[in-house]
């Protein structure tokens, strides 16, 4: 079994999005953990604020098989892929993490690059696994947020029961 770290994010129907990711990824995976839910502006482009936290669990499956299971979860709650990559979607679903792999041969990037230039992803995965190393960088995921401007990129913790996703 390997520990993975998935982002998940959501700035369209965001709590049902979100509490449903949370209850179909426990009834795949089992126990997840969980960080909390941030409120943060889009990066890149005009849209709707989004929902976004940090998931991990254990499990045997493939990276690829991984990208698959969530690409269909997205479909699922309604995610729509367009050309223009950063429209508002109800659900993304990333892989960031498959324990400690680096690979980087097109079909998927591990560690995902956006762990080191996004604090929606950087902030709840140091919430979450602080003592954990970033495989590329050789830091902690705590010592990369303590250095991480925030300012640029603002969570608000948001309250959002995903008790009742189980």
């Amino acid at each position: 079994m390997t520990r993975v770290w998935i982002s998940i994010g959501s700035n369209l129907d965001r709590e049902r999005s979100v509490r449903g990711a949370v209850r179909e990824l426990r009834r795949r995976f089992g126990e997840l953990t969980l960080s909390r839910v941030y409120e943060t502006e889009s990066v890149g482009y005009p849209g709707p604020p989004f929902f976004n936290l940090v998931a991990g669990f254990d499990t045997s499956e493939s990276p690829e098989m991984l990208q698959r299971l969530f690409h269909q979860l997205e479909a699922d709650f309604g995610r729509v892929r367009q050309a223009d990559k950063n429209a508002p979607r109800t659900l993304d679903v990333d892989l960031l993490t498959y324990g400690d792999m680096v690979r980087r041969d097109g079909a998927v990037e591990l560690p995902r690059d956006e762990i080191l230039r996004y604090g929606f992803v950087l902030g709840p995965l140091a919430e979450v696994a602080p003592q954990e190393i970033h495989p590329l960088a050789k830091r902690s995921y705590a010592d990369l947020w303590a250095d991480f401007d925030r300012d640029a990129q603002p969570l608000c913790p948001m309250y959002l029961d995903l008790e009742e996703s189980a």
